[in-house]
């Protein structure tokens, strides 16, 4: 019988970043961080299963050569770090689960051999001895957090020696014992800052050198930081945003600047996008923008949140209109600014009223 790929990318770090922060933007996170590594793969590796933090892909009577499983490893990495410099480089979550993720790494075990399956209420899982051992290698001796194991089996079969290095990888041998049975394997800390990973642009702060073109102040009775959750989590919209039909947005994303979400009002989608300015020390900022609504050219709606003591928070919302041409200039001024009002005052008395409810 053929041998078998079994691949188990590891979000290393999981169990504690759970533990000590926000579960919802952790789980969040967790989520987005193994679609990428699901996207990353191009060797057509068949997923079995998502098991927590890691993933369980294997490729049926089938080893791909050294260069090309190499390949597949560093491809996830890049996916994997990149996407962590995306995180951090367009934060704007004050949380913990944001504040640490980029402290989480990946380690990748590559194993293979025989594979049979077994059949679950109709779903046909990959089982056998060799995927034990794959999973096993999961709990071994390697100090690092940040690497690429690749069993002693599958080293012989790609011609993978124990010496190989370059840029990326430096592999050592190594061995484990399980259930009184050594396992040996090649392993390599992988070269983070070796890694050509993907240019994030910065995003900058938007600027206006003027004033508001619509302001309002709201007291809230709750924390600027459970009342910054409210607001800039998109799956809390429907609880207090009126007049609109639908949201669409990303589930598994904790927004951040460039974020994007979508109002239905009878049938029209409004397209946002999510953008910061700067704000007074203490205060947390989330802004959007849109260039959809018709009587404008453009739409800016911050929020600006601070603490004023006792559970309590002053919320205070900056609208920004911006309107070319004299025509749009003067309807504007004629209704523009009378229905905005309009729909800011009202989501900001369902939002004081969710609030109260929670």
């Amino acid at each position: 019988m053929a041998h078998s790929l079994f691949f188990i990318p590891d979000i290393s770090g999981y169990t504690n970043f759970i533990q000590t922060t926000e579960i919802e933007h952790s789980q969040h996170v967790i989520a987005e961080l193994l679609e990428v590594l699901i996207e990353a793969n191009v060797e057509n590796l068949k997923l079995a299963e998502i098991e927590g933090d890691a993933l369980f892909f294997y490729k049926e009577n089938k080893v791909p050569s050294q260069e090309r499983l190499l390949a597949q490893i560093e491809r996830m990495f890049k996916a994997f770090y990149s996407h962590l410099k995306l995180l951090e480089t367009n934060r704007i979550c004050p949380c913990n689960a944001c504040a640490t993720a980029p402290d989480l790494n990946l380690k990748i075990i590559v194993h293979c051999g025989e594979m049979q399956f077994i059949e679950v209420q109709g779903t046909k899982k990959p089982f056998g001895k060799s995927v034990i051992q794959s999973h096993r290698l999961l709990k071994n001796s390697i100090e690092s957090d940040n690497y690429v194991l690749v069993s002693q089996e599958l080293s012989e079969k790609i011609w993978l020696s124990a010496d190989y290095k370059s840029k990326l990888y430096d592999f050592k041998a190594g061995a484990d014992t399980y259930d009184n049975e050594e396992i040996p394997y090649n392993y390599t800390i992988v070269n983070v800052e070796a890694l050509s990973l993907k240019k994030q642009e910065q995003l900058k702060e938007v600027t206006f050198g003027r004033s508001p073109d619509i302001l309002f102040e709201q007291i809230l009775e709750t924390s600027k930081e459970q009342a910054y959750e409210y607001i800039s989590n998109y799956r809390y919209r429907n609880d207090w945003t009126t007049g609109v039909d639908d949201f669409q947005f990303k589930l598994n994303e904790v927004t951040r600047l460039d974020s994007e979400h979508t109002c239905v009002i009878n049938g029209k989608h409004i397209d946002f996008i999510a953008v910061t300015k700067e704000g007074k020390p203490g205060q947390l900022v989330y802004g959007e923008m849109t260039k959809t609504p018709p009587l404008v050219d453009a739409l800016y709606q911050f929020y600006l949140l601070e603490d004023i003591g006792q559970n309590r928070s002053k919320l205070t919302v900056e609208v920004f209109l911006e309107a070319k041409s004299l025509i749009k200039k003067i309807l504007v001024q004629l209704i523009g600014k009378r229905i905005f009002k309009k729909g800011v005052t009202t989501s900001l008395q369902s939002l004081s009223a969710f609030i109260k409810k929670q």
